[in-house]
């Protein structure tokens, strides 16, 4: 099964200094049938005007990855954590028990544009932690790398959580097809740029659904980056 999600189905939400598009229901936007696919529970597609950000708030039992495009999110936690997330980072949090955070964009005159990730954990209550590392764009180039797992393999960031992330970098002849297991979902979302993916032509912010599908296949990419989530059901 395949199923396109656009860019402009998408949940909208307009605060001034805070501009965000929701994949998945979300605070003040509620989509019956868009509450999730497996075990991925948000994608939020955020802008964060100069000076501006988020105070700080609390999370518990879920994981949580940032994706920064352009500009740096600054990251402070009840950890002890305070650090600046470039884009080409990856930065997990592991809320756990429980946590405090905060997360601004400190740049006086650019913006922050950054995708807030969540994957629900195999186990709840577990100990809180924080994870951060660079992927260089020679990383991404021309294929799916991965960038968080259960076990921290290949060098990617360690989720609690049984689910794959990867992002890739496709432009023009670069092509993929990678082996999916029919009893996983799939989850194709398009940072920037167009690609196909298994046929379907798809634009910066779309998504594509994956449910007992035996390959992957990405082609035709026009300066695009690419997410791709491995998700159990």
């Amino acid at each position: 099964m395949l199923h396109i999600r656009r860019s402009q189905e998408r949940g909208y939400a307009d605060h001034g200094w805070l501009k965000s598009y929701h994949s998945f229901s979300f605070a003040g936007y509620y989509d019956e049938a868009h509450m999730g696919w497996g075990n991925l529970r948000v994608i939020n597609e955020d802008r964060i005007a100069p000076g501006m950000g988020f105070g700080k708030h609390g999370h518990r039992d879920m994981e949580i990855v940032s994706y920064v495009m352009s500009g740096e999110l600054a990251h402070q936690d009840s950890m002890g954590n305070v650090t600046g997330i470039p884009p080409g980072d990856v930065q997990r949090m592991s809320a756990g028990t429980g946590v405090m955070h905060s997360e601004f964009n400190h740049a006086p005159n650019a913006e922050t544009h950054f995708l807030q990730i969540w994957i629900e954990p195999s186990a709840k209550g577990i100990q809180p932690g924080y994870e951060q590392k660079s992927f260089s764009p020679a990383d991404k180039r021309g294929k799916l790398r991965l960038v968080a797992s259960p076990d921290g393999a290949d060098g990617s960031v360690q989720i609690h959580a049984d689910a794959l992330m990867f992002a890739g970098l496709f432009d023009r002849a670069e092509a993929l097809s990678l082996p999916l297991s029919p009893s996983r979902k799939g989850y194709v979302f398009v940072v920037k740029g167009r690609i196909n993916a298994n046929g379907q032509a798809m634009d910066t912010g779309d998504a594509l659904l994956l449910d007992g599908e035996s390959i992957l296949n990405l082609s035709q990419g026009q300066d695009a980056e690419v997410l791709f989530f491995d998700l159990s059901y």
